[in-house]
């Protein structure tokens, strides 16, 4: 037809996909000028193709079809341009998250960089002064199974996704010492995920700054008893009291590897000088 295109030109003029076309007249969002009764053809006018322009920048922008058709219902140099500015604060608080996204991703980049050298240092243990830290934990249930440790570092990630809160993309577990003594060395009762200072969930736990001794293991988490003999063997020889609970921080894990071979846990008590 005379000034008309067709849906497949369209579709090539806008790099478009038909059934795209499709679904947006379906929802009246963009309506064809002319459809024909016999074989149901759409046909679009040259004047559609710069209404189309509109909404594919709006929705590169980062409207919702939504809003993009409740805006394009009737608007005007001075309701763009309240919608455009309303969408300047969307855009920079998408920024502040993805620049946060980003630095945590470097930090797990970071330490998988440093995981190719802890073949190095297993079965070393290491004595250091740490910095202070933060973690989300959540209780795990009896009998402390993996199962249940598995559980409760889910319904941690679970949450903190729900709750957007700041996050590192790493988890680990919480090892009673008693436990520890007893040859249950797989038996955590807390799980945790590192995390920055916040004050938006309650269960949160500082982990002060101080001296401590680590070693790393190497390998299926099950097999992790001979590490622990090893440092709390090292801890006795070198005079170092125990005061703290078991932490282990998973350095290369599930979420970076299928290979438990190259399971990397960094176990850590709070020591002193005895």
């Amino acid at each position: 037809m005379n000034n008309l295109f067709t849906i497949g030109e369209v579709s090539k003029y806008q790099n478009i996909s038909k059934q795209t076309l499709i679904f947006y007249d379906k929802i009246g969002l963009f309506r064809p000028a002319y459809v024909d009764p016999n074989n149901g053809y759409r046909y679009y006018s040259s004047s559609q193709i710069d209404y189309l322009d509109t909404i594919l920048i709006m929705k590169k922008i980062g409207f919702s079809l939504s809003e993009i058709k409740e805006h394009m219902q009737h608007y005007t140099i001075d309701s763009s341009l309240l919608a455009l500015r309303k969408q300047l604060t969307v855009i920079d608080q998408k920024i502040h998250e993805l620049r946060l996204i980003r630095s945590r991703v470097q930090h797990r980049c970071d330490q998988m960089e440093a995981a190719r050298t802890c073949g190095e240092k297993e079965n070393k243990v290491i004595v250091e002064k740490t910095e202070e830290q933060y973690i989300l934990f959540r209780a795990v249930d009896k009998p402390y199974t993996l199962r249940e440790i598995s559980i409760a570092t889910k319904k941690c990630f679970s949450d903190s996704f729900q709750k957007q809160l700041p996050i590192f993309f790493q988890c680990g577990v919480i090892v009673p010492f008693d436990h520890i003594r007893e040859g249950r060395f797989t038996e955590a009762t807390q799980a945790f995920l590192p995390i920055e200072k916040t004050d938006h969930v309650s269960n949160i736990r500082r982990l002060p700054g101080g001296l401590c001794a680590s070693i790393y293991h190497i390998g299926d988490y099950l097999s992790i008893g001979h590490s622990y003999e090893r440092l709390l063997d090292y801890c006795s020889s070198h005079s170092l009291e125990i005061l703290s609970d078991s932490y282990e921080f998973c350095i290369n894990d599930y979420i970076t590897s299928r290979d438990e071979n190259e399971y990397i846990t960094k176990i850590m008590f709070y020591v002193r000088e005895s």
